[in-house]
Formats: C-alpha cells, sequence, structure tokens
C-alpha cells in the first residue's frame, strides 16, 4: 500500500508531465521548466515513500517474528 509521500510523488510527477506538455504547445519555455522541476520532485518524493514504506515493513516483519 503506497503512502502519502509516494502519492504526493506520483502526482506531482502527473502534474509535471501535465505542465511540460502544455508549455510545449504554448510554446512557453518557462512552463516546460516548471513542469520538469515537478516531474524530478516528485520522482524524489516517491523514492522517500518507497524507502519509508519498506522500512517500516522490515521493522513490521522483525516485530512479527519476535512476537512468534
Amino acid at each position: 500500500m503506497w503512502n502519502k509521500d509516494e502519492v504526493r510523488g506520483k502526482t506531482d510527477q502527473v502534474k509535471g508531465r501535465v505542465k511540460q506538455s502544455v508549455g510545449d504547445l504554448t510554446d512557453d519555455e518557462r512552463v516546460r521548466k516548471e513542469g520538469e522541476t515537478d516531474e524530478a520532485a516528485g520522482k524524489v518524493e516517491e523514492g522517500i515513500g518507497r524507502g519509508r514504506r519498506k522500512v517500516g515493513d522490515a521493522i513490521k516483519d522483525i516485530g512479527d517474528k519476535i512476537g512468534h
């Protein structure tokens, strides 16, 4: 299950791709660059969220093994 950081990251990536498309269609370099930045930031945020989820899963697994 995705956590809030992963969801926010994926949302930012989509937002970034949309901005890039709008920038391309309107020939607006500033909007296109903003889109690239948003997409890159979204990838980072998703990666952080994925890392947090994996650490949480590992801790849960250890707890389950200790508890049994």
